[in-house]
This record gives structure tokens, sequence and C-alpha cells, in this order.
């Protein structure tokens, strides 16, 4: 019989999707069963912005706000539900790399949360979901989450 994992640190990164919704609820339990501390993170992803011709700071500015409003949001919701040692982080550049290393790394994670991302399968297969390249590259556990 395998003993039980004991997570000190759990990672949850979030887009506003129902499947990162989910993620968040498991995250919230998971997080309070093992009295662990909980980081919700956002990445803003830069490479989108490249494209824009004429790329405005404004605009960052105001997904970033969209952002920080969602984070808030749902670090009230772990709050209200128990969960005593909880943060968010916003953070800009590649969801992959972010999650999938610089983070764990940073915040000292040994599990991640993710839902199980909405891509259909030639978006999966032309660019890859985040959750797929996390769940093969972090050395930490990674638990996938169903939209449900």
């Amino acid at each position: 019989m395998m003993a039980e994992m004991n997570y000190k640190n759990i990672l949850v990164p979030v887009d506003g999707s129902k499947e990162a919704e989910s993620a968040l609820k498991q995250a919230i339990d998971i997080t309070k069963r093992n009295h662990a501390k909980l980081h919700i993170l956002h990445v803003i992803d830069t490479r989108a912005f490249q494209n824009v011709a004429d790329f405005k700071t404004a605009m960052v500015e105001e997904v970033a706000d969209t952002a920080k409003k969602t984070m808030e949001t749902y670090l009230q919701q772990a709050k209200d539900a128990g969960v005593e040692d909880v943060e968010y982080s916003i953070e800009y550049g590649s969801p992959k790399n972010i999650i999938g290393h610089q983070a764990v790394e940073k915040y000292d994670i040994d599990l991640i949360i993710m839902g199980a991302t909405g891509l259909n399968t030639i978006e999966r297969f032309l660019i890859g979901s985040v959750t797929e390249y996390v769940t093969r590259s972090a050395n930490v556990d990674t638990l996938i989450v169903r939209a449900n």
C-alpha cells in the first residue's frame, strides 16, 4: 500500500475558465486536508501581445487589472472555504515555463492542480496545451481536474 502523500505547497494556475475554477475547488479541498499553503497563479501570456502592431501599455494594464479582480475573488473564495494560508500572484511570460518550472521553484511547490484544457485536437497538435506540457515536464506531482 502506498504511503499517503502530504503536500505542503500547492499551486493552482487559473485562467478564468470553467476548468480552472473546478481545479481551484479541488485545490481548496486538498489544501485544507493537507493543512498546506495554497498559491493561486495567473500567467499573462506576453506572447499574445507581440502580434498587436500598435501595442499599448494601457491594454496590458487593463488585462492585469481584470486578472487582479478575478484573483481577489478566488483568494476570498479560498479564505471563505477555510484555507488559512493562501496567496496569489500574477506573472508575465510563457505559461508553460512559469507554471512548469519557475513557479514550482519560486514557491517550493510539491503539487500542481490544473484544469484539463479546453483545446480541440487541432489546436493541441499545433500548439500543445499548457496542461500537457506541465504534466510532462514539471518535476512535482500534477493533478488534472475535469470540469464538472
